[in-house]
């Protein structure tokens, strides 16, 4: 990704931000993403498969955005399931959904064969600086900065579904009590598998 689409991506993920989340330190959360104490903007989603490339992450924060809308908007959702959220709410959810991977992720290099000569190549590391899981890392930042509601919480801790490592009852309960938590599980492996072109959409790291 350019510097050029990098920014451009940057500047949309800020403008969908601010004009769908308001609410109290929200803006101390966005400033701190921008800060230089934050990699969100040029960091990977992944170190091999899905958005495995620099702004990685943030592209895949709006894609899954984009894809829960979708979702949410459908009009059974709310004619007969009787399922709705609040555009704060959905975007909450999606765009934060993973922020457990800001300053996650090393730039490294390694010695790999090419044409029969060993060369320097490029790739993706782990520093794992809060060892605290995967979703119910991304509920413990956002909530330094602003209050989650429970839906919201619940939504980004099991967004992972039967993908992640919980036991599969705790997860099935949870996305039964919780829609919207069903509801971006199953954008985020939309966002992965078909947006981002992975087979591999439910890898976490």
């Amino acid at each position: 990704m350019t510097d050029r689409e990098l920014q451009e991506q940057k500047q949309k993920f800020i403008s969908v931000f601010r004009s769908r989340i308001t609410r109290e330190g929200s803006e101390n959360l966005l400033n701190w993403l921008c800060s230089d104490q934050s990699d969100f903007f040029y960091a990977p989603a992944s170190t091999r498969y899905h958005g495995a490339e620099n702004g990685g992450l943030c592209r895949h924060s709006l894609n899954v955005y984009e894809c829960l809308v979708d979702i949410l908007g459908r009009k059974r959702m709310k004619e007969v399931y009787g399922i709705s959220y609040s555009d704060e709410s959905i975007a909450v959810a999606a765009l934060l959904h993973d922020i457990c991977k800001v300053n996650f992720y090393t730039y490294e290099t390694r010695n790999v064969k090419k044409d029969g000569v060993w060369v320097q190549a490029p790739y993706f590391g782990i520093d794992d600086r809060l060892p605290y899981g995967h979703g119910e890392k991304s509920v413990y930042i956002v909530s330094g900065f602003m209050k989650l509601t429970r839906d919201e919480a619940f939504a980004i801790r099991y967004h992972m579904g039967f993908s992640g490592t919980e036991d599969n009852n705790t997860v099935g309960k949870a996305l039964e009590m919780f829609p919207l938590a069903f509801a971006l599980s199953v954008a985020d492996q939309e966002a992965a598998y078909f947006l981002e072109g992975s087979a591999a959409g439910n890898e976490t790291h």
